[in-house]
C-alpha cells in the first residue's frame, strides 16, 4: 500500500504530476490525460524524485502523486482524482467522493493497488477496448460489448 504524503517543502512553481515512466499502462493513460488537461504538468519519477528529497523515491514507485504550487501532495487515487481538476471541463465530484466518503476512499485505494500489481494484464485490457493510439482512442469495448451479448442471448437460446 501507498503511503498518504501531506506536504513537501520543495513545492514545484506549477502542478505537477509525476507517474512511473517505466509502465507502459501509465504511459498510454498519461498521454490520454495530457490531451484532457491545462495547467498540469507531467513527470516521470525518474526525471522528478530528486526534486523532491523529502519524498522517498520508494514512494514515487509505489504511486503517482500530484503536487500543488502550495506543495500539498495528493497519492495514488486521490492523485489520479485530483488531475480531474484540471481537465478542460473539469469533474471535481470524483476527488470530492473520495475526501468526502470513507467506503469509496477504501475501494478505490484497494482498487488502485490491485491495478497497480496487475498493471500488464490492465493494458493488454485497455488495447483490446481502446486500440494502440492513446490520443485516437477507438471505442473497440462496444464490440466486446455487443460480442458478449450475442454471447448471452445464444447460451439462453440453447439452455431454453
Amino acid at each position: 500500500m501507498f503511503s498518504r504524503i501531506q506536504k513537501t517543502s520543495n513545492p514545484p512553481k506549477d502542478p505537477l504530476f509525476i507517474w512511473d515512466g517505466n509502465c507502459g499502462f501509465c504511459k498510454y493513460w498519461i498521454l490520454v490525460w495530457k490531451s484532457k488537461t491545462k495547467g498540469l504538468t507531467y513527470k516521470t519519477l525518474q526525471e522528478a524524485s530528486a526534486d523532491f528529497p523529502d519524498i522517498p523515491t520508494k514512494e514515487f514507485k509505489r504511486a503517482s502523486r500530484l503536487i500543488e504550487k502550495d506543495g500539498s501532495v495528493f497519492s495514488g487515487p486521490d492523485s489520479a482524482f485530483r488531475t480531474f481538476h484540471y481537465f478542460h471541463k473539469p469533474k471535481m465530484l470524483w476527488h470530492r467522493w473520495y475526501k468526502s466518503y470513507t467506503i469509496f476512499q477504501k475501494l478505490s485505494d484497494h482498487s488502485y493497488n490491485w491495478l497497480a500489481k496487475n498493471r500488464p494484464f490492465f493494458m493488454k485490457v485497455t488495447l483490446a477496448f481502446w486500440g494502440k493510439n492513446p490520443v485516437s482512442r477507438k471505442p473497440y469495448w462496444i464490440l466486446w460489448l455487443i460480442g458478449f451479448m450475442i454471447t448471452l442471448v445464444g447460451l439462453v437460446y440453447l439452455l431454453s
